[in-house]
C-alpha cells in the first residue's frame, strides 16, 4: 500500500460527494482510524475512507501516523498500538515498512493474514484485542481482475518479497498462477517466501536474476518501493519488457511510475498501482465499518484525488 495526497489539501481541492438521501453523517458518532507508515504525509487513504463513510451516513476521522516525521522506526510500534487502543481507535492501516514487523505484536490474526505473514489492517475488537487482517491480497486480485480479466498467469515474475510482495504472491496462487518466480534484493527473503509458498499447486522458486526469468514470463508484478519519490528509479531495464508481457505496478506515488511508462511504451498491458490502492481500501472499509463500499465510487474518488494532486 503506497500513498500520495495530504488530507487537508485534498479537502480543499476536490468537490465533496454528498451522503446518500436520508443519511446525516453529522449526527453519527465519529469513527477514529489511522495509518502507520513512513513518508505518508500526502496519503490518499484518509480521503478515500472519509468520503466513502460520508456516503453511508458515517463520520470518520482518519489520522496519519508518519514515523518519518520523528525519524522513528519499528521500535515505536508497541507504544503506538497501546496508544491507539487507549484513545479509542476503531482500527489502523499499516503500510511500508511495517507490514511484517507488526505481526508479532498483535493479539490475533485473521486466516489470510496468518497465511500471508503480513498485515495491512488492524481492528480493535470489543474486547480491546488488536486483530490483524490483510486486504492487500484481495485488493490486488480485485485490481487485476477488473483491469486485466484475461491476464495470462502461466508464468509470472514477482519483484519484491516484503509485505506487499507476500500478499500479491498469495493472491497469484489463489488466482491459479502456473509458475511464480520471486526476485528480491535480499536473496534470503526471496528464498524464505518461496519456501513458505511451496505445496500450493504452483511451481514457486526464488530467482537471483529477474532478467533471465522475464524472457519466458507472461506477467510481471512489481512490489518494491522503487519508483516512489524517496526511492527513484525503475526496477527492471526497459528493454526486458515486451508486448507479450502484462505488467502490474504496486507503487502509486506517482501513479505514472517509470515502470508504468516504460511498459506502455513497449506495448505491454499495464495495471497501475491505483488499482491495489483502491482494492485494499475496499477491504479495509468493510472491516472498519461493517458496511459494503461502492467500488466504482471509491475508484472515482481516487481518480479525482490523483487529478487534484497532479493539477489535471
Amino acid at each position: 500500500m503506497y500513498h500520495v495526497v495530504h488530507n487537508d489539501k485534498v479537502q480543499t481541492t476536490v468537490a465533496p460527494i454528498p451522503p446518500q438521501p436520508g443519511l446525516d453523517a453529522s449526527r453519527a458518532p465519529a469513527l477514529l482510524l489511522g495509518l502507520i507508515g513512513t513518508g505518508i504525509e500526502r496519503s490518499l487513504t484518509p480521503a478515500m475512507h472519509e468520503r466513502e463513510a460520508a456516503c453511508h451516513g458515517l463520520r470518520v476521522h482518519y489520522q496519519l501516523i508518519d514515523l518519518a516525521r520523528w525519524r522513528a522506526d519499528a521500535r515505536e510500534l508497541p507504544g503506538l498500538l497501546r496508544a491507539a487502543r487507549l484513545m479509542g481507535f476503531a482500527g489502523l492501516n499499516v503500510t511500508h515498512p511495517f507490514k511484517e514487523a507488526i505481526v508479532p505484536l498483535l493479539d490475533d490474526l485473521a486466516p489470510a493474514a496468518r497465511r500471508i505473514g503480513a498485515v495491512n489492517t488492524v481492528i480493535f475488537d470489543a474486547e480491546g484485542r488488536a486483530v490483524g487482517h490483510n486486504t492487500d491480497a484481495s485488493g490486488w486480485a480485485w485490481g487485476l481482475r477488473s483491469q486485466l480479466p484475461r491476464a495470462d498467469l502461466t508464468h509470472v515474475v514477482l519483484l519484491g518479497a516484503g509485505g506487499a510482495g507476500r500478499a500479491i504472491a498469495d493472491a497469484l496462487l489463489e488466482l491459479g498462477v502456473g509458475a511464480l518466480d520471486i526476485c528480491d534484493r535480499d536473496a534470503a527473503r526471496a528464498r524464505s517466501l518461496a519456501e513458505h509458498l511451496q505445496g500450493r499447486g504452483a511451481r514457486v522458486r526464488a530467482v537471483g536474476d529477474a532478467a533471465a526469468a522475464l524472457g519466458s514470463a507472461t506477467g510481471l508484478v512489481h512490489a518494491t518501493p522503487t519508483g516512489m519519490p524517496q526511492y527513484p528509479g525503475i526496477p527492471v531495464a526497459p528493454h526486458l519488457l515486451h508486448p507479450g508481457l502484462w505488467v502490474a505496478e504496486a507503487v502509486y506515488v506517482p501513479l505514472q511510475t517509470d515502470l508504468v511508462r516504460a511498459a506502455r511504451a513497449r506495448g505491454c498491458r499495464v495495471v497501475d498501482g491505483g488499482t491495489m490502492a483502491v482494492g485494499q481500501a475496499l477491504g479495509a472499509f468493510r472491516l472498519f465499518t461493517g458496511r459494503e463500499p461502492d467500488a466504482q465510487r471509491m475508484r472515482s474518488v481516487f481518480e479525482q484525488l490523483v487529478a487534484a494532486r497532479d493539477g489535471h
